[in-house]
């Protein structure tokens, strides 16, 4: 990663802020959006607020190449079908997929000229399997794995390529309420064949993989990162 261009959009907090750290081991140059400047991070920060404001207008100081992209914000609102109204649907499609979109508009250009750019975006493993109370969130993030696998597609001609990572439940601030207590991260642990939820680095590590020259030949890929619980009973 040395001397690479990275835009890493939610590097704050959780695994966008784990992957930055990494990146900044590995050498890499980087860029970062969103409203808070991550601490004890050396990257150009670019003030931007996904729910009101264009990213075109924000991201006025990216490079001319764009070696690797990574859009991090998420959401979780877990509430019984009739319990979500249109709005909170709305909110979770705006963030999730709108946002990704317009970070990826905003970045076209640099991106396609590196030749050989990564574009991360996220997923979650309630897009794969049924999950009880997850549909506004699910409908969002199936929404996201059809954009990761349609960008892939238009942008292979150009060596561009373009994966979501699905991970399951992981330890971020937004996942705070779900493992508030004791009682509520054993819970978690119990879920998961492999006996333990995931850590934010457990899911950066992927994303800079899928950032290096290593996965030079993985693009339209939806990789779970879930301790075995979208594919192990």
């Amino acid at each position: 990663m040395q001397d690479k261009n990275i835009l890493i959009i939610g590097a704050s907090s959780g695994i966008g802020h784990a992957l930055a750290q990494q990146l900044q081991a590995q050498g890499a140059i980087l860029f970062t959006a969103g409203r808070t400047q991550p601490e004890a991070i050396q990257s150009t920060h670019m003030t931007w607020d996904v729910t009101k404001t264009p990213a075109v207008d924000a991201f006025t100081q990216l490079p001319d190449t764009l070696h690797g992209l990574v859009y991090c914000p998420g959401t979780i609102n877990l509430k019984p079908f009739q319990r979500l109204t249109l709005d909170d649907y709305q909110r979770d499609f705006d963030i999730n997929v709108l946002g990704a979109i317009s970070a990826i508009h905003a970045s076209y250009a640099a991106i396609k000229k590196s030749k050989s750019a990564s574009v991360i975006l996220f997923s979650t493993v309630a897009a794969k399997l049924g999950m009880g109370m997850h549909s506004s969130v699910s409908v969002a993030k199936s929404a996201v794995e059809g954009l990761a696998k349609s960008l892939a597609a238009e942008l292979a001609p150009f060596n561009v390529r373009v994966n979501a990572i699905a991970p399951s439940l992981t330890d971020t601030p937004m996942a705070g309420l779900l493992l508030g207590d004791d009682t509520k991260r054993e819970a978690a642990n119990k879920r998961h064949p492999l006996n333990r939820y995931g850590s934010p680095q457990d899911i950066a590590s992927m994303a800079a993989y899928l950032l290096s020259d290593q996965a030079s030949w993985i693009t339209g890929q939806i990789i779970g990162i879930d301790g075995g619980m979208g594919s192990l009973k």
